[in-house]
């Protein structure tokens, strides 16, 4: 992103985390001066990320591609069912399967895998949202350092109606908790099972894998400790690999030769070695290009950044 150097793009740096930019976000979707002035210029705001329900319908339709793909190759019968761990984020790739589960697809439960920032995995058990003493942790599985997953309200919203919604939402936005009722957390559990994975747990996955041949980022491998501790029945299961091992490619090392704080473009070089194979040329090129994106903001300045590159 860093490199990106096209007249009409900008990337924003903030202080903060995952949740102070999705914060933000949600706040100049809602802003209606900010709309104003967007408007003046003929310009109107989206978002890439999950919170544009566009995003949780492609999500919907991997959830039935694979599966059809696994009666294709005979490893199920249509309508056999199937269990599906999702690595947790920001709740999208399991909203996207829990809708296709209501729509027909044959799926037992959606195992739901956390890092250690596992405050799912809380809401799954036991019902109780309850972020009042934590705070992000920072992992090796990054995508996933969130304690509010937007796409969770969407769940709530299917299954205990607006109002509800509202008045839980509200409840965790003023006190940072809400607890669900007996009722709603056997609603709940019809369709989910969760559990986390810590860091080394998840380079014990990655060296594991890679001895069977497969090269795995260090998001997917959480779904492995889902798929070990969460299924009641001996069905098949489908495991998301929500992101590309080159991004993460220090974690990965480490995992399989043990070097400790790689450079990026080290850490490619000896996973490349170890693996037989060369680093992606698209991705060998990215540390041959200048730095263009610099600017490194508090959240509070991005409306105003934002404008002033508008201008």
């Amino acid at each position: 992103m860093v490199t990106e150097d096209a007249r009409n793009l900008k990337v924003i740096g903030i202080h903060g985390d995952f949740d102070d930019a999705q914060n933000a976000l949600k706040l100049l979707l809602g802003s209606e001066s900010f709309n104003a002035k967007l408007r003046e210029k003929n310009i109107q705001l989206s978002a890439a990320n999950s919170v544009n329900f566009g995003r949780i319908i492609f999500q919907l339709i991997y959830h039935i591609h694979s599966y059809l793909e696994l009666v294709r190759q005979k490893a199920v019968a249509m309508g056999e069912k199937v269990y599906l761990a999702v690595p947790s984020g920001n709740f999208g790739n399991a909203l996207g399967g829990y809708y296709a589960m209501k729509m027909g697809l044959p799926v037992e439960k959606i195992l739901i895998a956390s890092n250690r920032n596992n405050v799912l995995t809380h809401l799954i058990k036991s019902g109780s949202y309850d972020l009042r003493s934590m705070s992000v942790v920072s992992t090796t599985s990054p995508a996933m350092d969130i304690l509010k997953s937007s796409n969770v309200e969407r769940i709530l919203y299917d299954l205990y109606g607006a109002g509800r919604t509202k008045a839980l939402m509200s409840q965790l936005d003023n006190e940072n908790y809400y607890q669900l009722t007996d009722d709603e957390l056997v609603q709940l559990q019809q369709f989910f099972e969760a559990d986390f994975c810590d860091d080394e747990e998840g380079r014990e996955y990655i060296r594991e894998a890679f001895g069977d041949g497969y090269l795995m980022d260090p998001h997917t491998a959480t779904c492995f400790k889902a798929y070990e501790s969460c299924r009641s029945k001996p069905l098949k299961t489908i495991a998301y690999s929500t992101a590309e091992w080159t991004k993460f490619s220090p974690t990965i090392a480490n995992a399989l030769t043990g070097e400790v704080d790689a450079h990026d473009l080290d850490a490619l070089k000896s996973i490349a070695a170890k693996a037989g194979i060369t680093i992606p040329s698209s991705i060998q090129a990215l540390f041959d290009k200048e730095i263009t994106q610099k600017t490194l903001i508090d959240k509070a300045e991005i409306e105003q950044e934002i404008l002033e590159f508008l201008s």
